[in-house]
């Protein structure tokens, strides 16, 4: 026991503490709407845990198409932080089999002159070499026309963020595109 015990904490050839990438010891936060989610994952990253907002597996979807993953063994801190912010998940579901895996919302296609990249439902295409952006695409909220048209034309350099100018799923997938994007692009 005291060995199991033990080997939890190890650190595998120096490569540093267990991280939510790790694909043992995660778990899921389930909200039933999508600004939870949003507020649940800025309280947390501000007070410096290593979450990360994915795809729920469909035998935990409740309604919103976001989880919050985290490291399992921090699940009573980050109950009570949320608790204290008025923000609770409706559940909590331990990673237990292949099956719960969470589901990474990110897929880049590489089209030569143009990368795309699809966060969740919506798409951001941009020219590699100008770094202007070329098309935005999905969704089906009521602010996608209004973020295509602010931000098609526009360098992702001058481009609004969707954070800035979105208000629902839609526009905060786009944001997490925009970031990819620009990671992509070597954009700071």
């Amino acid at each position: 026991m005291l060995n199991a015990l033990l080997g939890f904490f190890k650190r595998d050839n120096n490569t540093g503490p267990r991280t939510v990438t790790d694909q043992i010891d995660r778990g899921m936060l389930v909200f039933d709407n999508t600004s939870e989610v949003i507020q649940a994952e800025k309280i947390l990253k501000e007070r410096g845990w290593d979450i990360s907002v994915m795809g729920p597996p469909p035998e935990v979807r409740r309604g919103c198409d976001l989880v919050v993953v985290f490291p399992l063994i921090e699940e009573l801190r980050i109950a009570t932080v949320l608790k204290e912010e008025g923000i609770a998940p409706v559940q909590v579901v331990p990673v237990t089999s292949p099956l719960l895996r969470p589901v990474d919302i990110f897929q880049t296609k590489d089209f030569g002159a143009y990368i795309m990249v699809r966060a969740a439902n919506m798409k951001l295409t941009v020219d590699k070499a100008t770094h202007r952006i070329v098309n935005i695409s999905g969704g089906g909220c009521p602010d996608v026309p209004y973020l295509a048209a602010s931000m098609i034309g526009e360098t992702i350099e001058s481009s609004p963020a969707p954070r800035d100018i979105g208000r629902t799923l839609c526009g905060y997938a786009l944001q997490r595109a925009y970031e990819k994007v620009k990671q992509q692009c070597s954009v700071s």
